[in-house]
């Protein structure tokens, strides 16, 4: 009988390049000990043992069945809404300055 071992959530993992930081979104997976002895790591779009057997159905209800109600943002989402907050500041107090300078031609 094929068992879950673990089950690990998606999530970006930071990679450093020699530009920079990379995010790399890491799909979530479950990790299940097969009845061959082996234990794969399965994601969604990969539920095939190396010994061939097919564990899509195992895969797919643990993952719905766990799955959280919170999604997983991007680790720049909060910086990203923190910009354009004030890039939304900036252009409502742009307008509001050429309506003035409007009253004044």
């Amino acid at each position: 009988m094929t068992t879950v071992i673990e089950r690990t959530q998606g999530h970006y993992e930071v990679q450093e390049t020699s530009y920079g930081e990379a995010y790399v979104w890491c799909p979530e997976c479950v990790v299940v000990e097969c009845n061959c002895g082996e234990r794969p790591v399965l994601t969604a779009s990969l539920s095939t043992c190396g010994c061939g057997a097919d564990h899509a159905a195992l895969v797919r209800e643990e993952l719905a069945s766990r799955r959280s109600s919170e999604e997983v943002s991007h680790p720049l989402e909060d910086e990203y809404r923190e910009w354009r907050k004030e890039q939304d500041e900036f252009l409502h107090s742009e307008s509001h300055y050429s309506v003035e300078w409007r009253a004044l031609d």
